[in-house]
């Protein structure tokens, strides 16, 4: 008998413990720490664009912003940072991942249509400076050109497609200012 009284208190204990769990509001994510980013398309304003962070695409989340734009208008560095990662994949295309100076943020650029001239793995990059081009590769429509933007904050081992996913629209909203196409990253 003991034993299921005992038993009966471990149950509740654990029950009051994992609703205290579900209920405590998670951290929150960090924001890029300058008071201001470059919306990364050249030219663009925010006037219409339209937050699709949490629409579906397909069987998951867009988690990300599309800021369209016509083919080959020159995509921006959000932030100073570093170029991580220069990957082509099926979903994204010609992307670019670029990490902010504290390693804490990702940003992310997807169906570019070309890189800038001489853009490699760790060139240091400003705010502004030109990194690629609008395009339609990996699995945009082809007939609407557009940047994918995304940002995520990184886990521990800094795998850059494991981020925790950011809504760029707000941030850019509130923190935005517009670019003209800087100097070609190098």
């Amino acid at each position: 008998m003991r034993w299921i009284v005992r038993s009966g208190l471990i149950l509740i204990a654990l029950t009051a413990v994992r609703a205290a769990v579900r209920s405590s509001p998670p951290p929150p994510l960090p924001v890029p720490a300058a008071s201001s980013i470059v919306i990364p398309v050249a030219g663009a304003c925010l006037d219409h664009v339209r937050s699709e962070f949490n629409d579906w695409r397909g069987n998951h989340r867009h988690h990300a912003l599309d800021i369209l734009a016509p083919r080959g208008t020159p995509v921006v560095a959000a932030t100073d940072g570093r170029i991580r990662k220069l990957l082509t994949s099926r979903a994204g295309g010609l992307t670019i991942y670029e990490f902010d100076p504290t390693q804490t943020l990702v940003y992310y650029y997807a169906h570019l249509d070309h890189y800038a001239a001489g853009l490699q793995e760790g060139d240091e990059v400003r705010a502004g400076d030109v990194i690629g081009y609008v395009g339609t590769t990996g699995n945009a429509p082809p007939n609407t050109p557009h940047l994918h933007f995304a940002i995520g904050v990184l886990p521990p081992g800094k795998q850059w497609w494991k981020g925790q996913a950011i809504d760029p629209y707000p941030i850019l909203r509130d923190h935005g200012v517009a670019a003209e196409a800087g100097p070609i990253a190098r």
